[in-house]
């Protein structure tokens, strides 16, 4: 199975164009959407669970027109979005069994069945009573998986999908995740470098609308080999160092900003050259666009 997404356009009426002309080819598997906040990744994710209309563009799921047969799709579809309401005081039982039925499981005893199933998967059957209202951050996020899954989909979407987890429960998500991506298309929309690179096997970066790669995160990081260069430098020379290369990120390591340039070959003063990782590729695409943007500005 594989989704194909052709020439994806979207503006809003501010003026914001959301997506630009985007295309990109999903397997199945787990695919990673990079992007800073406000790249356009939630609009597509929008869009492909059938939510919003594209001002142009197709999606097909297979031989399924997503665009014109979304009562099918949805029949297919999981979806956990960045923010889910629930009912305040509804149990994660009772919510688990009221979404089974508007996914169309009607037998009670099947339903029971499937509700314990998932329960037991995302680790929550000791809280099946309690009102989801009351979870933590985690636990929420591992309820939201289990809705999703419901009615076996053939496409899982999930958006920004551990933001303000602590590293106990990411893990734990990343591993419901990776195990559930074996066997369906998962589609992980994040701003997160490291949540691609621990999970997904392929990927696109998207920005201001636009895409502006997508392959294996390894191929991503094979383009820049050779051309990433790292030096620990005073924060007063940190203003110098911006004036003269072209930074693609720089941290605090020990109270000295790490900084990472993007130069062709070795520029000297001590730098060293260092393998790329996918942080790099994400930095270093993003400043190529918005140097093209200045120069067709100007």
């Amino acid at each position: 199975m594989q989704l194909v997404i052709e020439k994806l356009t979207k503006t809003y009426s501010n003026g914001v164009r959301a997506l630009d002309s985007v295309s990109m080819t999903i397997p199945t598997g787990m695919y990673g959407l990079l992007g800073p906040n406000g790249a356009g990744k939630s609009t597509l994710m929008r869009t492909i669970a059938t939510l919003q209309e594209p001002d142009s563009g197709s999606i097909t799921l297979d031989d399924l027109d997503v665009l014109s047969e979304k009562t099918r799709v949805r029949q297919l579809l999981g979806y956990l979005p960045q923010e889910f309401g629930v009912y305040p005081k509804t149990s994660a039982r009772a919510m688990l069994d009221h979404i089974a039925v508007l996914k169309g499981i009607t037998n009670r005893g099947e339903r029971r069945d499937i509700v314990d199933a998932m329960l037991s998967r995302v680790n929550l059957q000791q809280h099946a009573q309690k009102a989801v209202s009351s979870f933590s951050g985690g636990m929420k996020q591992r309820f939201g998986i289990a809705q999703a899954l419901i009615g076996d989909p053939k496409l899982l979407i999930v958006d920004e999908p551990t933001a303000g987890l602590d590293p106990g429960e990411r893990n734990r998500f990343y591993n419901l995740l990776a195990e559930v991506g074996e066997n369906i298309i998962v589609i992980l929309s994040t701003h997160i470098v490291q949540d691609v690179k621990e999970l997904c096997t392929q990927m696109a970066i998207v920005h201001q609308g636009r895409l502006l790669f997508a392959g294996t995160p390894g191929d991503a990081e094979s383009e820049l080999s050779g051309q990433i260069w790292q030096k620990s430098v005073s924060k007063a020379e940190l203003k110098e160092i911006e004036e003269r290369f072209q930074i693609i990120s720089a941290k605090l390591v020990a109270g000295r900003p790490l900084v990472h340039i993007h130069h062709a070959d070795d520029p000297g003063e001590n730098f060293e050259l260092v393998a790329p990782d996918l942080e790099d590729v994400f930095f270093a695409r993003i400043n190529r666009l918005g140097e093209s943007a200045t120069q067709v500005a100007s």
